[in-house]
C-alpha cells in the first residue's frame, strides 16, 4: 500500500440518531431481542439506554463513525483486495454522549500506512461531531491486508 495516501480524507458522512435504533442496539449488545416489540429488556440493562433511551450505548458510535473507514478500505485508488482485509482493531475516545436526535457528521482520514510481517496496515482516524459542531467521538480503525 502506497504511503502517499496518508492524509487522504473521506466524508463528510451524515447520520441521524434515532431513539429506536439506540434502543435496538442496546437490546442487542445486552443479549436481548433487538426488534422484539413485546420482549422485555435484557436483565441488567440500565434504563438510560432504553426506557426511553437518553444516551446511546458507547459502541453505538460504530453505526456512523465507521463510514470513512469503509470508504478507505474500498477506495479503488488504494488498490486493496477487500477479500484479503481483516478488521484489526478499533478504539474510541468520547467527548460527549450520543443522544437521540443528534445529527452526526463524520469525517476521516488515512493517518498511517505501514507494512509488518508481510501485511499492509491501514489506519484511519475519524471524528464525529453533532449538530452543534461539538466533537462527540474520535475513532481509530485498523485494517490489515495480506499481500
Amino acid at each position: 500500500m502506497d504511503r502517499k495516501y496518508i492524509g487522504k480524507r473521506y466524508g463528510p458522512f451524515r447520520y441521524e440518531v434515532g431513539s429506536e435504533k439506540m434502543r435496538e442496539f442496546a437490546f442487542a449488545v445486552a443479549g436481548g431481542v433487538p426488534a422484539g416489540a413485546f420482549a422485555a429488556p435484557p436483565e441488567g440493562l440500565n434504563p438510560i439506554f432504553h426506557d426511553p433511551p437518553r444516551i446511546a450505548f458507547p459502541t453505538f458510535a460504530v453505526t456512523f463513525a465507521i463510514q470513512p473507514f469503509a470508504a478507505a478500505v474500498t477506495d479503488p485508488e488504494l488498490e486493496i483486495n477487500v477479500l484479503s482485509v481483516v478488521h484489526g482493531e478499533q478504539e474510541f475516545q468520547f467527548f460527549e454522549p450520543i443522544r437521540p436526535n443528534d445529527s452526526m457528521t463524520t469525517i476521516g482520514w488515512i493517518s498511517e500506512i505501514y507494512e509488518k510481517a508481510g501485511k499492509d496496515f491501514l489506519i484511519v482516524t475519524t471524528e464525529s461531531s453533532n449538530q452543534n459542531n461539538r466533537l462527540v467521538v474520535r475513532g481509530v480503525w485498523t485494517a490489515i491486508a495480506r499481500h
